[in-house]
């Protein structure tokens, strides 16, 4: 394997916080690759201070941050009164002989947006009795007229009847959504994405849940919610960049992986109470569905699902509702529920942890809202939209662990067959089947 070369541009942290001297310190060597930093902290407001600062900061604890950046970055913490430790690595060891990048994949086997691309196009074209392709919107780029710009693609698969995945909220077959890397480096979640669509359309007669699943239900996955910001990530090759946000540069002074705005703090709905700071890895944006990529995922979730809630904080979906949703994220070995926006309780609490955890029997992950997994509060996030807005049993998968070879953002890619995929099927396939009654049961 070839040695590494430091990311084009710093971290966002680097590049917000650093003095110029320690930056051309950080430029100059090229083995001061990315690295996670355990940050021990002394009060949970230390999250919010470390992140408005511009670190990179991920999955903190009751009483430690991790934040990502080189050695410098660890410096920077030092300076400011901070005790970081080395806790791992966020590139593993490629395949001997792993090509950099190439047309289809990157970092030892990650589909590129193209490839994702080209795949939806396969089965639809393939299996025209089962899947139909729908553009439901366009990336940041494309509307501003930029080359590399995306549509944002959708599929609906179920066996065939009339009526069937139109885009009306009054179906016949209730409906579960997946979608994937709306953080543009979290790379397992896209790949999840590919293998359940083709365990669906492969095993449809000749797999028992996968011919029960599209015999009843109307499946819709989303697999690349942000291509340009994976388009970013990938262009990386074996040195992957680590870029979160979509790829809007219209907001403030921010280079490198700050640009851009965080599609899972942008949803309409309790928009409002995460980073106002441009260059922030959870910046929200201007303002609630300020992003084209938001605008199409909402767009798809009220055309597919009806409204099934009522308006109030405190209204509980009925138990007569319809209509399952998982976002995938990485990491954490953890199935989020709602709320995400507040420490209240949701009003189908306990009907989603139930939810969660026949989904978790098959994972083993951790069931629990926010403030119980991942330890901090998110506002305009989509699984909260599609609860709070459509009465939809919503969750988040925060998927693999925090450290080694399968942990973090950018684990082996040999660990989405391995581990992801056999701990995550049967999860997905309790979620599909629970469209038609999640809260009864």
């Amino acid at each position: 394997m070839r040695p590494r070369s430091l990311l084009t541009t710093l971290l966002t942290a680097a590049a917000l916080v650093l003095p110029a001297a320690l930056t051309g310190v950080a430029q100059a060597a090229p083995t001061d690759v990315p690295l996670v930093w355990r940050v021990p902290l002394s009060s949970p407001s230390d999250v919010r201070a470390l992140t408005e600062a511009g670190f990179d900061v991920v999955e903190p604890e009751a009483d430690a941050a991790f934040v990502i950046g080189d050695r410098s970055v660890a410096r920077e913490l030092a300076r400011l009164g901070h005790a970081p430790t080395r806790f791992d690595t966020v590139y593993k060891e490629l395949p001997v002989g792993a090509a950099d990048v190439s047309a289809a994949s990157f970092y030892g086997g990650y589909r590129t947006v193209a490839e994702h691309e080209a795949h939806l196009s396969r089965v639809a074209s393939a299996h025209p009795d089962l899947v139909t392709s729908y553009d439901i919107g366009d990336s940041w780029r494309k509307t501003q007229g930029l080359s590399g710009g995306h549509d944002v693609r959708a599929v609906c698969i179920t066996k065939k009847q009339a009526g069937d995945c139109q885009r009306t909220p009054n179906s016949t077959k209730p409906r579960f959504t997946m979608m994937a890397q709306v953080h543009a480096r979290e790379l397992s979640t896209g790949e999840l994405a590919w293998r359940w669509i083709d365990f669906l359309v492969d095993g449809y007669g000749t797999d028992a849940d996968a011919t029960s699943i599209l015999d009843t239900t109307e499946v819709w996955v989303v697999p690349i919610a942000n291509p340009d910001g994976v388009d970013l990530v990938a262009a990386g090759g074996n040195s992957p960049r680590l870029q979160r946000k979509n790829a809007n540069t219209s907001r403030g002074s921010c280079t490198g992986t700050s640009i851009g705005v965080d599609l899972n703090r942008n949803s309409s709905f309790k928009w409002g109470g995460d980073s106002n700071s441009a260059c922030a890895e959870t910046y929200q944006g201007t303002a609630a569905k300020s992003e084209p990529e938001t605008l199409a995922l909402e767009s798809l979730f009220s055309s597919i699902y009806p409204d099934q809630r009522g308006s109030s904080d405190t209204a509980a979906a009925p138990l007569t509702a319809r209509g399952t949703m998982i976002t995938l994220h990485s990491y954490g070995n953890s199935i989020v529920i709602p709320w995400g926006w507040t420490r209240t309780r949701a009003p189908n609490d306990a009907q989603m942890r139930a939810f969660g955890a026949k989904m978790a029997a098959h994972n083993g992950y951790l069931v629990g809202t926010n403030a119980e997994t991942v330890g901090y509060d998110t506002t305009g996030t989509q699984d909260d939209y599609t609860y709070g807005v459509l009465g939809v049993a919503s969750v988040t998968f925060e998927v693999g662990a925090s450290s080694g070879t399968c942990g973090g953002f950018f684990p082996a890619y040999s660990c989405v067959d391995s581990t992801f995929w056999p701990k995550n099927r049967g999860a997905f396939v309790v979620a599909a089947k629970a469209a038609a009654a999640p809260y009864r049961s």
